[in-house]
């Protein structure tokens, strides 16, 4: 049974990104406060649902929430400010656009850049430790993969409505064969270097 929070007496925003490892496309974060009496027995890690009880859970988190927003950092930004940070960015543009501000962040993860003066905890594996984490985990997921299955109809051949931009031997090979799309991040190593030879 994952947690509620970690601070009861206080307004806890969840917050987690998605994309972080991915060669293509924004890198997606969602902030997430959920009501003291929420309880949803499914609510997991994102990573541990299926793409359809994700896509269940969504609307079931965004009409019980007390707010809940979505932060995006795109490739380009990403290559000029390293993932790293672009993570931390989609994460404060998430907070920001909450309705409602937060009194403490539960921010997945071991870092995190301090949002102005509310107070953090950083949760490794938070996502599957409490909820308001494991909502935004879910809210951000979801809505990358909507942006990228949108991208994979401009541009079919990496196959990103499968990978959705992930580092597969299948999107690697396309890139070989392609070359880059105006969405990869330039910044990361997108070639599979087994796919080259040293002669």
């Amino acid at each position: 049974m994952l947690q509620l929070s970690l601070y009861p007496d206080l307004i806890e925003a969840g917050c987690d990104e998605a994309g972080r490892g991915c060669l293509a496309g924004p890198v997606f974060a969602a902030a997430v406060i959920l009501p003291a009496d929420f309880y949803c027995e499914e609510l997991n890690d994102s990573k541990q649902l299926s793409e359809k009880a994700r896509y269940r859970l969504r609307p079931v988190i965004e009409e019980k929430a007390i707010s809940f927003a979505i932060g995006i950092v795109d490739h380009e930004e990403i290559d000029k400010i390293n993932i790293l940070n672009a993570s931390f960015l989609a994460m404060h543009r998430a907070i920001a656009s909450l309705n409602c501000e937060p009194q403490h962040l539960l921010i997945d993860g071991n870092r995190f850049k301090k949002y102005g003066d509310i107070k953090h905890s950083c949760i490794v594996k938070g996502d599957s430790k409490f909820q308001p984490i494991a909502a935004a985990s879910i809210l951000a997921k979801t809505y990358r993969d909507d942006f990228m299955m949108n991208l994979h109809n401009e541009f079919p051949h990496y196959k990103w409505d499968k990978n959705k931009g992930y580092p597969t031997a299948e999107h690697r090979k396309a890139i070989e064969i392609h070359g880059v799309s105006p969405y990869h991040r330039l910044s990361f190593n997108l070639f599979d270097r087994q796919l080259k030879l040293d002669l």
